[in-house]
């Protein structure tokens, strides 16, 4: 019998799950919200299954790089078990009422599915017989589906099967900012149920481009990884690197709540790769380097091992400003006693530990990172 680590599995379990910080985030009032346009459709699953093998509707990946893709990155690996996907396809066969997908439009007429990708891979997976490289033959049904596949079912069973109607709520992008935005926000009302989506994990769908990129190469940066720790499932590592990146571009520009002033971030450079941001990404290089070599990962935690997303923002902004405007006078020796300054500092602890999406906090604990990084 194999051992289970109880505190392994407690701990897996609260990286997957929503922060405060980012149920907030999705909870924030839309003070701009805006109506946007939407339509019907209903489409056969012989036809969905058609238009997935001919890549008419994708089903975008993170890292997928595909520049006819407007919306790339959005969909998590495929999750659902066995159990799941057996009873989908019984539920189908018994005629039961099947949820609907949302799909967005593309000028290229293509559909991107941003919500229904475990049911028609499923389908995909069923129809083509094979999954994970195993027959694809139902378990966990009732006796009568038993063992089948799609090429052993009765004429009967496979008319219902490919001709079972799905209904698709679609919307048109136009691939703009504002577009995408409101594609945003729709999302955002139907993130519900299951593993819900982090606001980071429904952005870089929507505002994917080589800026995205430049993101998770800094992600990647060793020095980095060396002192945020283990790469995120939810990709937490990546959007404090946004967030990092963003404040140190466009901190005059920071109105909260923080997931809009993240998604204008994005979208204003959304087509920068890292060769029209060297300067951003030299200075990146500089400060994690120059914190790694000197106990950097104490500087980013207020105690114990839990890294501050706040504090580690404002130390890495504070130092990148620095080295930009004084890049051959730091001295890396002294930077554990100006952190330590500033974590002894009352009102910068309350800045990063209360209310930290604040446009004052976050004013304040920039504006005192910035000056305190100047004795360096």
């Amino acid at each position: 019998m194999n051992n289970i680590d109880v505190g392994t599995i407690a701990d897996e379990t609260e990286e997957l799950a929503l922060t405060d910080i980012e149920q907030e985030d999705l909870d924030a009032v839309d003070a701009d919200a805006k109506s946007i346009n939407y339509s019907g459709q209903d489409f056969d699953v012989d036809g969905l299954v058609r238009r997935l093998d001919k890549r008419d509707i994708v089903i975008p990946t993170f890292g997928h790089d595909d520049e006819t893709i407007q919306a790339e990155g959005f969909q998590r690996a495929f999750v659902w078990r066995r159990p799941q996907m057996d009873k989908f396809i019984e539920s189908i066969l018994l005629g039961y009422p099947i949820p609907g997908i949302f799909l967005v439009k593309q000028l290229d007429n293509r559909y991107l599915v941003l919500d229904g990708q475990q049911r028609l891979l499923t389908l995909q997976f069923f129809k083509e017989g094979i999954y994970e490289s195993k027959e694809f033959s139902l378990n966990n049904v009732a006796d009568e589906f038993k063992n089948l596949t799609y090429k052993r079912l009765t004429p009967e069973q496979r008319r219902t099967f490919d001709n079972t109607f799905i209904q698709a709520i679609i919307v048109t992008s136009d691939g703009s900012a504002d577009s995408l935005e409101s594609i945003y926000k729709i999302f955002e009302r139907l993130n519900s149920g299951g593993t819900q989506l982090t606001p980071h994990e429904i952005r870089i769908a929507l505002f994917a481009g080589p800026f995205i990129g430049f993101l998770e190469e800094l992600n990647k940066n060793a020095d980095w990884r060396s002192l945020y720790g283990k790469k995120s499932p939810r990709l937490r590592d990546q959007e404090l690197v946004l967030r990092i990146v963003g404040l140190f571009l466009e901190a005059k520009n920071y109105r909260k709540p923080l997931k809009k002033f993240l998604n204008t971030v994005v979208s204003a450079y959304r087509e920068n790769s890292a060769k029209n941001l060297v300067e951003v990404k030299n200075v990146f290089e500089s400060a994690t380097a120059i914190l790694a070599a000197n106990n950097g990962r104490e500087h980013f935690r207020l105690s114990g091992v839990q890294l501050n997303a706040a504090l580690t923002e404002v130390v890495m902004v504070g130092l990148m400003t620095h080295i930009k405007a004084n890049p051959a006078q730091i001295n890396g020796a002294q930077i554990g006693d100006v952190v330590e300054n500033l974590k002894r500092d009352r009102t910068f602890k309350e800045a990063v530990t209360r209310s930290t999406a604040d446009e004052s906090q976050v004013t304040y604990r920039l504006e005192r990172a910035i000056q305190a990084f100047k004795e360096c």
